[in-house]
């Protein structure tokens, strides 16, 4: 009879636990892994401006941006390649969803820094978020002497504050499909000094950029940055007779993304000269009718300075 009562008496154990394993089995099947969307954009820079894509957790982004001068210079200029705005700039990973950027431009010897956070992430599945959300603070300093801004009336008081100015934006984007990207950015960009009476010191502005996918390593990228009305000053009647075109223009710029494994490098066409937001939103006064446009490129080159510790 013992012998009996044994394998029974070991079966009964064994059928609640065999139970209990199904049960956690099934609450595990239930819950469906959170996947979140990713490469939205090769870079954390559509082309001037920022994108959604941060750089990961202890990630250094070296930058080098490069723009030609007008292709309208004609031959004695060749065709813009003679004259040259160069900007170097880093950004790094402090999370995976909080990044810190410096950089140094050529143009009006600028200083720029920024944080980006990403506040909401789109979901592939596990989740029903539709879109990334971000949010974008930079400011910068020109470092040129009082004399040598064209705009600077002679016998200012040269105060530091003067050369500051400061941006925010909502980077708004959606992977609507592995080879299309939509992103809308409305923003604001504050000048602490500006060059006439009637401007505005606070300039509100929306950008609207697309990136789609030619191939596995090829993308045209594209962005708009678009002022709104009766903020920046209006040329003069003098300006205008010298210059049916003159005064100040939206931000637009065309590119070619090309991916070659360890970097990113960007061929594109630009009527912005300056590669910060002070400068190709409230500052740009090229003309695409008049091929008043600038070629240029960058380069991305990512370096793993720290790899974080796998949660256990």
């Amino acid at each position: 009879m013992k012998k009996f009562l044994l394998p029974v008496a070991l079966l009964s154990a064994a059928i609640p636990a065999h139970a209990q394993d199904d049960l956690l089995a099934m609450l595990n099947d239930s819950v469906e892994e959170k996947v979140f969307s990713t490469a939205s954009w090769k870079s954390t820079r559509v082309i001037n401006g920022h994108s959604t894509e941060n750089t990961a957790h202890g990630v250094l982004d070296f930058r080098i941006g490069h723009r030609f001068g007008f292709v309208s210079d004609g031959i004695s200029e060749f065709f813009g390649l003679d004259g040259a705005t160069v900007r170097l700039g880093f950004d790094y990973g402090i999370t995976d969803r909080l990044q810190v950027g410096f950089g140094r431009s050529g143009y009006q010897k600028t200083i720029d820094g920024s944080l980006k956070y990403k506040i909401l992430r789109q979901c592939g599945s596990g989740c029903g978020m539709p879109i990334t959300l971000s949010v974008v603070a930079a400011s910068s300093v020109t470092t040129l002497t009082a004399d040598k801004v064209p705009w600077y009336e002679p016998g200012r008081t040269d105060y530091f504050t003067h050369r500051l100015a400061y941006s925010w934006q909502l980077l708004i984007g959606r992977k609507f499909s592995e080879g299309f990207t939509l992103q809308l950015m409305p923003g604001l960009v504050h000048r602490n000094l500006v060059q006439y009476e009637e401007e505005e010191n606070d300039v509100m502005n929306i950008g609207a950029a697309a990136r789609y996918k030619l191939s596995k390593r090829l993308a045209v990228t594209a962005e708009y940055y678009y002022v709104l009305p009766d903020q920046l000053a209006e040329p003069t009647s003098a300006e205008l007779a010298a210059d049916p075109d003159a005064g100040f223009k939206n931000s637009l710029a065309i590119g070619l993304d090309i991916e070659t494994g360890g970097h990113v490098f960007q061929l594109h066409f630009s009527n912005s000269t300056g590669l910060f937001e002070r400068a190709f939103i409230t500052e740009t006064v090229g003309s695409w009718a008049e091929q008043e446009v600038h070629f240029g490129f960058n380069i991305s080159r990512v370096f793993t300075l720290h790899r974080p510790k796998r949660p256990m």
